[in-house]
């Protein structure tokens, strides 16, 4: 997780951490699978990261909010929560984050549970836009990224954390797990449509 500091130290920290030969994270023990989440067996050294822009930088606060209201109508016409996922492509363990939840193992089980919504937010943090845009939920201070905040299809905020990437989840099965816990419905609807 990219946990942000006052002043430039954190983007010095973050260089030297991506320098390293042997980060701490890639050797971390995957946890097994909780009940009901898609098994993933990969480790993050082995995870495809995205070719695509993830975040909007252009979007407005119209843009942004126009997004998470039809993101909110999708959910409650198919029964599913929403996440709204806080973060930018300048940050690796949003990269990471996509390139789990884009898994083909882990891919039916998002669809089948989540609408998920990126949401971009500079290197510096929620500027004045991002607030106006989240203000709906009512989020207090975020203090590291991907921020995800998962609500039911109403809005009422569930979970608003960065927990997902925190030291206990530092594995592509650690996340999935932390998603497990959020979703509607387990992971064994999504792989029998695999079959």
């Amino acid at each position: 997780m990219v946990r942000l500091a006052p002043g430039p130290v954190w983007a010095l920290a973050l260089v030297l951490a991506s320098a390293s030969p042997a980060p701490v994270w890639a050797a971390a023990k995957a946890p097994p699978a909780v009940d009901g989440a898609p098994v993933v067996g990969e480790s993050l050294r082995e995870l495809r990261r995205p070719r695509r822009k993830l975040y909007d930088q252009a979007a407005t606060p119209a843009e942004v909010n126009a997004r998470l209201d039809a993101a909110f109508a999708r959910a409650r016409l198919e029964d599913k929560r929403v996440i709204v996922d806080l973060g930018g492509d300048w940050c690796g363990w949003c990269l990471v984050l996509a390139a789990v939840m884009d898994l083909p193992q882990v891919k039916p089980f998002i669809e089948d549970n989540f609408v998920v919504v990126p949401v971009y937010v500079p290197s510096t943090g929620i500027d004045d836009d991002g607030r106006k845009a989240l203000k709906r939920f009512r989020t207090g201070r975020v203090n590291g990224y991907p921020w995800l905040i998962v609500a039911e299809s109403n809005g009422k905020v569930l979970a608003s954390s960065s927990e997902i990437t925190d030291e206990a989840n530092e594995t592509p099965q650690a996340m999935v797990n932390w998603l497990r816990r959020w979703a509607r419905r387990p992971a064994v609807a999504a792989a029998a449509r695999l079959q």
